[in-house]
C-alpha cells in the first residue's frame, strides 16, 4: 500500500495542472484577428479560449440577460463602459485594444470611391444596423458627411453586424458596402477587389474597448487572455489586420 502510494503521489506530482477555459464575446468585425490570437495565446499557455462573436449591441443585451462571458471584446466604448457602471463588469478593467478603420468595399471593381457612392450608380448599399454596431453608425455619418443621406435611403440594406454585411458582399448578394478594413485586408488578394478607406475626420473614432466581465473576475484564463492581449505581440497582430493599437 505504501509502494501504491508513493507511485501516485509521483505521478499526481508530474501531472501538469489542469488548463482553464476562458469564454470570450467578440464583435463580429474582430473574430478573424480574434481566431489568430486565440492560436497565438493557446501556443503559450495551458488556457484555452472558446470565442462566440456576434455585434455588439447583440452580444451586450446577451451579458445582461446572463451569458456566460469572462471578457467582452466590444467594437465600441459604449457598452463595455455601461457594464461597468452597471456592475456587470470588473472596475478600472476597460481598456481599448484597438481602433477601428472602415472601408467601402466593392469586390467586383477595379476601383471605388466617394465618387462611386455620389454617383449612385448601384442597387444596394449595404452597412451594418447602426442601432447595433458601431461600424454602422460610422458608415452613416460618412453617408451624411457626403450629403448622401437621402440618395441613400432607397438602397440601404442593413446587416445585423459588419460581419454579415462582408458576407452579403463576398456571396455577392449587394455590389457594394461599408465594412471593417481588417476584414478587406485579410481577404485573399485575387478576391479583393476595390476599397476605399474614408477620411477619419467623416467618422466618430472607433474605439474598440475590452473589458473583464464578473464571470471572469477570478478565471485564470480570462485574466492570462486580458494580459496577452496587452502584450506587444498581440499589438503587433492587431495592427498588421489593419487596425490601429493604443
Amino acid at each position: 500500500m505504501t509502494a501504491f502510494l508513493c507511485v501516485l503521489a509521483i505521478v499526481l506530482i508530474a501531472t501538469p495542472a489542469i488548463a482553464g477555459e476562458a469564454r470570450i464575446a467578440v464583435a463580429a468585425n474582430f473574430k478573424s484577428v480574434a481566431d489568430e490570437l486565440e492560436t497565438a495565446f493557446e501556443a503559450r499557455s495551458d488556457h484555452d479560449i472558446v470565442l462566440t462573436s456576434g455585434s455588439t449591441g447583440k452580444l451586450y443585451a446577451q451579458i445582461v440577460h446572463g451569458a456566460p462571458f469572462d471578457v467582452f471584446l466590444a467594437a465600441d466604448e459604449a457598452r463595455p463602459r455601461r457594464l461597468e457602471a452597471e456592475g456587470r463588469a470588473v472596475a478600472g478593467s476597460r481598456f481599448t485594444y484597438a481602433v477601428g478603420r472602415l472601408a467601402l468595399w466593392e469586390p467586383n471593381a477595379a476601383s471605388v470611391g466617394a465618387d462611386r457612392l455620389k454617383g449612385g450608380d448601384f442597387r444596394r448599399l449595404a452597412i451594418a444596423n447602426p442601432d447595433l454596431a458601431p461600424y454602422g453608425a460610422a458608415s452613416r455619418q460618412v453617408i451624411d458627411a457626403l450629403g448622401l443621406s437621402g440618395a441613400m435611403n432607397e438602397k440601404l440594406v442593413f446587416g445585423e453586424n459588419v460581419g454579415q454585411v462582408f458576407a452579403f458582399l463576398r456571396t455577392q448578394n449587394v455590389e457594394i458596402g461599408f465594412v471593417a478594413l481588417a476584414q478587406v485586408l485579410a481577404t485573399p488578394e485575387a478576391r479583393r477587389g476595390a476599397y476605399w478607406t474614408p477620411p477619419a475626420s467623416l467618422y466618430d473614432p472607433i474605439k474598440q474597448d475590452a473589458v473583464m466581465l464578473m464571470r471572469g473576475a477570478e478565471n485564470d484564463a480570462a485574466i492570462a487572455f486580458i494580459e496577452f492581449l496587452k502584450s506587444e505581440d498581440a499589438r503587433a497582430t492587431i495592427e498588421d489586420a489593419g487596425y490601429g493599437a493604443q
